[in-house]
């Protein structure tokens, strides 16, 4: 990735990672991803912000080389996971009188998992300032987005907004500002589903924040930048709200078809009363479809066969990933078919606990669906449909 001017004194010296699949060994990177790094040239002080991903260690030198910089004054680390600090204590080395400057909790964290000398760490607080000369950084501590030690960089002069992982994209692309907004939208939700939804009402709070400065651009440390802030802004907006939409993700197993057909009578029973459905073989899903599929619906089903005494493993996994992320829903129930007995609703209904949602009435066959659980999930098609109206005109009345 060559270098590239975001603004007058503000140069981009990250690296695309275009073949790389697999983020933390758990969520899939269908689109390859970004490591965004920037100078910061002040009349008096550089900084850099960002060390981006160890694996990234040639593309990083290789632009501070292009760059012409023999000194760096400050490292702002905004989050200290590695692939935002990997190679802070390499340029500690390499630049001998940089300072790594970032909040209390940040400098434990780069203390605990990189080694960082506390000598070489300076804090700061929320709205504290550090000059450059001509140039004035201000930090916004915001925790909890995604870990608890996350602040952004705001450049006071140029008003650009460095948000860290808030607002980023995992989209390896040649363009340096958002210009494919379909191609991000798509990558952008999946990053926020997977990434940020779990904290939402943090996030609420913060964007209140971001708005407040007035930004004329934001710089996330993955994918591209926005020189138009609104429409990032406006996405987080719908994703962070209480607005769920007349929809049902149905996340289903099956091992010999029982299972399956109960969802196909539930997935034709929803069609016909007007609901919109959106199924997941959860055996060939990608965990990250499933995540998005999670931001929005005003209902979740998970169905699962009863393997010996308990719930599939794959429905466990799905039931593990929704109540880690904890959507907005406002509604879920469990469908199952076993063939002896065991405790697979009472297993999945509480892995659920994290979910503030109205348990509907699950759904349980011994063996293919006989008539009598056929009308029960005409019922439950019937209760879905209610519920969904009712959120409706209460989301309406509020509005």
């Amino acid at each position: 990735m060559t270098i590239r001017t975001v603004a007058p004194g503000v140069v981009s010296v990250g690296a695309i990672d275009w073949d790389r699949r697999l983020f933390d060994d758990l969520i899939p990177l269908p689109d390859g991803t970004t490591y965004n790094a920037f100078l910061v040239k002040g009349s008096e002080k550089t900084a850099l912000i960002d060390a981006v991903d160890t694996t990234m260690e040639m593309a990083l030198m290789t632009n501070l080389f292009r760059a012409g910089i023999d000194r760096i004054d400050y490292i702002i680390v905004n989050h200290a996971e590695q692939d935002h600090s990997g190679l802070i204590p390499l340029l500690l080395e390499m630049f001998g009188g940089a300072v790594v400057v970032t909040n209390k909790t940040c400098k434990d964290l780069l203390i605990s998992l990189l080694g960082i000398p506390e000598s070489r760490v300076q804090v700061v607080g929320d709205r504290d300032t550090l000059s450059l000369g001509d140039r004035t950084l201000e930090f916004l501590v915001t925790p909890w987005v995604h870990w608890p030690d996350t602040m952004l960089t705001f450049l006071r002069e140029e008003r650009i907004l460095f948000s860290c992982d808030l607002f980023g994209s995992h989209l390896a692309t040649s363009d340096l500002f958002l210009r494919d907004e379909t191609e991000w939208r798509r990558a952008a939700k999946r990053y926020y589903a997977e990434i940020m939804m779990p904290f939402r009402n943090s996030i609420k709070g913060y964007l209140e924040k971001v708005r407040g400065l007035e930004p004329r651009m934001i710089c996330p440390s993955h994918g591209p930048l926005y020189d138009d802030p609104e429409v990032v802004l406006t996405a987080y907006d719908d994703w962070v709200s209480d607005d769920v939409t007349n929809e049902v993700v149905i996340a289903y197993v099956s091992m010999h078809g029982s299972t399956r057909s109960m969802v196909e009578y539930l997935v034709d029973a929803l069609i016909d009363r007007g609901v919109r459905v959106r199924q997941f073989h959860l055996p060939s899903t990608d965990t990250g479809d499933l995540a998005m599929a999670l931001v929005d619906p005003a209902t979740i089903v998970i169905a699962a066969p009863t393997v010996l005494f308990g719930p599939h493993p794959a429905a466990v996994t799905a039931a593990y990933l929704a109540n880690a992320l904890k959507p907005k829903a406002r509604f879920a129930t469990v469908m199952t078919s076993y063939g002896w007995g065991g405790k697979t609703i009472e297993t999945l209904k509480g892995m659920l606990g994290h979910l503030k949602v109205e348990f509907l009435d699950p759904i349980q066959a011994k063996g293919y669906p006989s008539p009598e659980t056929q009308d029960a999930i005409r019922t439950l098609a019937d209760t879905i449909r209610e519920r969904h109206a009712q959120v409706a005109k209460d989301w309406k009345d509020s509005a």
